[in-house]
């Protein structure tokens, strides 16, 4: 639910939803007040989910693999994007919303 949401806000600004292509429109609203990478962040809870249905503890330790993996691989990236394209609008944003939460 939290990626479909967050897809549609994306939808609404008429910019894109691929990572590695510049984005046309900064995102603020919906939940991207609360969350800079609420789509990640979505993955990360649908792993989480799986692994309580697992009920296992293993599958746990994926999910801190995949919050380095997204920071290192993507939103390191995007954020440096954002920062280039809307300069001091993203540096406002970025201080008053966390990345995850």
């Amino acid at each position: 639910m939290i990626n479909v949401m967050a897809a549609n806000t994306f939808q609404t600004q008429n910019t894109t939803i691929k990572p590695f292509e510049e984005s046309t429109a900064l995102v603020t609203g919906g939940l991207y007040q609360v969350s800079r990478n609420p789509m990640y962040l979505g993955m990360v809870l649908i792993l989480a989910g799986v692994a309580i249905l697992l009920g296992s503890l293993t599958p746990f330790g994926v999910i801190p693999v995949v919050i380095i993996l997204l920071n290192r691989n993507f939103i390191w990236f995007e954020e440096q994007s954002l920062a280039q394209t809307f300069g001091p609008r993203w540096v406002e944003y970025r201080q008053r919303v966390r990345r995850w939460v």
